[in-house]
């Protein structure tokens, strides 16, 4: 039986969304590309038919990969957990690093959502792991290359 991976809504949505494209889009053109090079001749020396044959490898690698994601996903709306009080999966979480004060917000997502630059970081990195069941006021205690990093939770929401 497979375990299953949580996921927010919207990243489970970016997902059926690339898999919608390379179903309806991709897959039909490099099905195309295959047919027409193959109209060419010779196949043993044909570069555009091994071409499009790593790229209908690629596409049918990445279709199978996202079907498998979502068929184990855990689906979770952040604004379903809105009476936690403690950091969870979902929860968006404003913090202060206590020495420097820099104060940033993040979002704790699912593996494949993660993205540093939009505030998405993954319930496996090191800062999510440090945060999970902490609750307004408390201290995390971050382990980083450089050094152990303390972040105070200011405020916890579901959005």
């Amino acid at each position: 039986m497979a375990i299953s991976v949580p996921m927010t809504v919207l990243g489970a949505e970016k997902l059926r969304e690339e898999l919608q494209r390379l179903k309806s889009v991709e897959r039909p053109a490099v099905i195309n590309a295959i047919a027409e090079a193959r109209a060419q001749g010779d196949l043993s020396e044909n570069a555009e038919y091994d071409a499009a044959k790593d790229k209908q490898g690629f596409i049918e690698g990445r279709i199978a990969e996202l079907e498998s994601k979502l068929s184990v996903a855990q689906i979770i709306d952040p604004k379903s957990l809105i009476n936690e009080d403690r950091v969870v999966f979902a929860a968006t979480v404003e913090l202060e690093e206590v020495h420097s004060g820099e104060k940033v917000i993040y979002q704790i997502v699912g593996d494949d959502e993660g993205d540093i630059k939009a505030g998405k970081i993954t319930i496996s990195s090191p800062i999510a792991r440090a945060l999970i069941g902490k609750s307004e006021g408390d201290v995390a205690i971050v382990k980083a290359p450089s050094g152990d990093r303390e972040y105070e939770v200011l405020e916890i929401r579901f959005i």
